[in-house]
C-alpha cells in the first residue's frame, strides 16, 4: 500500500505527469481520434517537460550568483526555498503529506463540480508542497493521525480552489480571455503587485512598449536584453566575490569572468526555453481541459505554474525580477541592523515570484506597476519569514524556511489561531473561509455575467 501510495504521489507531483493525464482524459471524453489523442496528450507532456527543463537551467544558473553575492558581502542567514525546507520535513511528513496531497486534490475537484469556485489546480509540485506545509503546520497544533490529514486535505482542496480565483481578475487582462487560470502559491503576491499596480494606470507605458533608441533597437529583443543584463549582473558580482572564490569553489578552475559571462547567458537561454515550453502547453492543454470542462465539471478552467504569464510580458519579467531582488537586498540590510533573523534574498524565490509580480503589476500599470509592485513583492517575501518561522516548530531553527507568499501568510495566520485558539479555531476558521469564498466568489460571478449581457 505504502508503495503503491509513493508511486501516485510521485505522478500527481510532477507537472508533466499530471498535466499530461488531464490532456488524456479530455481528449478520450471529446471522442477524439487516436492520432489526435497521441499527439495532444504526448505535446502537452513535452510542453511541460520543456517548462520544467527551462525552470531547472534558470535555477542552476542562479546558484552560483547567491553564493557570489555571499560571499561578496559576507552575509550569513536564512535563505528561503521551498525545496530546501520540504526536503527536511520529508522524513517525518511524508507518508501526510502524501495522503493530504491525494484527498486535497478529489475535494478541489468537488469544490470546482459543486460550486462556483471553477479552478482545477494543476500545478502538482506546489500542491505537494501545500501538503507537507499543512502536515507541518497541523502537527505543530497537535492534530494527529485521520483527523489531521481530513482537516489538511479539506485545507489543501480550498487553497487550490480559492487562490486562482483570486488570481483570476487579473489573468484575464494579462491573456485577454477567462480559459486559464493561475495555480502557483504566490498569488498574495501577486495580488498585490496588481493592485499597486492599479495606482499607475494612467500613463504608465506596458513594458512591452519600451522605445529604444535605433542604436539601441536590438533590446527589443527579450532574449538579447535578458543575456546582457544578466551577464552585467554576474559579471559584477564575480568581481565583488573574487577571481579566487570563484575558480576554486563554483567555477571548477574555469575564469572568473568568463565563467560569468557563461552564466548569465544560460540564464537567458532558461526564460526562452521557459517561453518556448508555455507556449506549447497553452496550445495544446486548453483545447484538451474542454473535454473535462463539459463532462466532469462544466465550465472549469485549468490552473497552471507561474511561468505560464510569462510570455504575455518578457519584459516585465525582467523587470521583475530585478525589483523584487532589490528589495530582498535593502530588507537584509534593515534586519541585520535590526538584529536577531537575517532572511537572505533567495535568487530563485525572487526570480519566479518576482517576475510573475512583474507581469501582473504590469498588467494593471505598465511599467511603474511592474517595478513598484514586485518591490513589494521583495519586501513581503523578505519580513514574513521573520514571523512565519517561530510558528514551524523544531523546523523553525533550520537554516531555511518557506519562501513564497500564500504558504507565508496562511502559516501566520493558521499558526497564531492554533496557538491562541487551539484545533477549534483551526476549523472554525476554515469553515468560514470556505463559506464568505463561495458566497464572495457567486456575488463576483453574477457580477462579472452582468456586464457581459451589457
Amino acid at each position: 500500500m505504502e508503495k503503491l501510495l509513493s508511486v501516485l504521489v510521485d505522478i500527481l507531483s510532477q507537472p508533466a505527469a499530471l498535466v499530461a493525464i488531464i490532456a488524456l482524459v479530455g481528449l478520450i471524453m471529446q471522442k477524439k481520434s487516436a492520432a489526435d489523442i497521441t499527439k495532444g496528450t504526448t505535446k502537452t507532456f513535452l510542453g511541460f517537460i520543456v517548462l520544467s527543463a527551462g525552470a531547472g537551467v534558470v535555477s542552476n544558473s542562479l546558484k552560483p550568483f547567491g553564493k557570489m553575492f555571499q560571499e561578496a558581502f559576507g552575509v550569513q542567514g536564512v535563505v528561503p526555498n521551498n525545496e530546501a525546507i520540504i526536503s527536511i520535513a520529508l522524513e517525518k511528513f511524508g507518508t501526510t503529506a502524501a495522503l493530504i496531497m491525494v484527498f486535497g486534490m478529489v475535494i478541489n475537484i468537488l469544490i470546482a463540480r459543486f460550486t462556483n469556485l471553477k479552478y482545477i489546480f494543476l500545478t502538482g509540485h506546489h500542491t505537494f508542497y501545500m501538503a507537507c506545509f499543512l502536515a507541518i503546520l497541523l502537527s505543530v497544533a497537535n492534530m494527529k493521525g485521520a483527523y489531521l490529514i481530513a482537516i489538511g486535505s479539506v485545507a489543501l482542496g480550498l487553497f487550490m480552489a480559492i487562490f486562482p480565483a483570486m488570481a483570476q481578475p487579473t489573468m484575464r487582462k494579462i491573456t485577454g480571455n477567462d480559459k486559464v487560470a493561475f495555480g502557483h502559491f504566490g498569488t498574495l503576491s501577486y495580488i498585490a503587485a496588481a493592485g499597486i499596480g492599479s495606482f499607475f494606470k494612467k500613463g504608465s507605458k506596458s513594458t512591452e512598449d519600451i522605445n529604444f533608441p535605433k542604436g539601441l533597437s536590438f533590446l527589443r529583443d527579450s532574449s538579447v536584453s535578458i543575456s546582457l543584463t544578466m551577464v552585467i549582473i554576474y559579471v559584477l558580482a564575480a568581481l565583488f566575490a573574487g577571481s579566487s572564490f570563484i575558480e576554486k569553489n563554483l567555477s571548477d578552475g574555469t575564469n572568473y569572468i568568463v565563467f560569468s559571462v557563461i552564466q548569465g547567458v544560460t540564464f537567458a537561454a532558461g526564460v526562452f526555453i521557459i517561453l518556448s515550453g508555455v507556449r506549447l502547453i497553452l496550445a495544446e492543454i486548453v483545447p484538451a481541459f474542454k473535454g473535462i470542462s463539459e463532462k466532469l465539471v462544466p465550465n472549469s478552467k485549468p490552473a497552471l505554474d507561474c511561468p505560464i504569464v510569462f510570455p504575455y510580458a518578457p519584459n516585465a519579467v525582467l523587470i521583475g525580477f530585478f525589483s523584487s531582488f532589490i528589495a530582498g537586498v535593502i530588507g537584509m540590510f534593515i534586519l541585520f541592523l535590526a538584529g536577531g533573523i537575517v532572511i537572505l534574498p533567495g535568487v530563485v524565490p525572487h526570480f519566479f515570484l518576482g517576475a510573475t509580480s512583474g507581469v501582473f503589476g504590469n498588467a494593471r500599470g505598465g511599467m511603474k506597476g511592474a517595478v513598484f509592485g514586485s518591490f513589494v513583492n521583495g519586501l513581503i517575501i523578505t519580513f514574513l519569514p521573520v514571523l512565519f518561522m517561530p510558528l514551524l516548530g523544531d523546523l523553525g531553527n533550520a537554516s531555511t524556511t518557506f519562501s513564497d507568499t500564500d504558504f507565508l501568510a496562511v502559516g501566520i495566520i493558521l499558526g497564531n489561531i492554533a496557538k491562541f485558539l487551539g484545533q477549534p479555531g483551526i476549523i472554525a476558521t476554515i469553515i468560514i473561509v470556505a463559506v464568505v469564498s463561495i458566497i464572495c466568489k457567486a456575488k463576483i460571478g453574477k457580477k462579472v455575467e452582468s456586464t457581459d449581457g451589457k
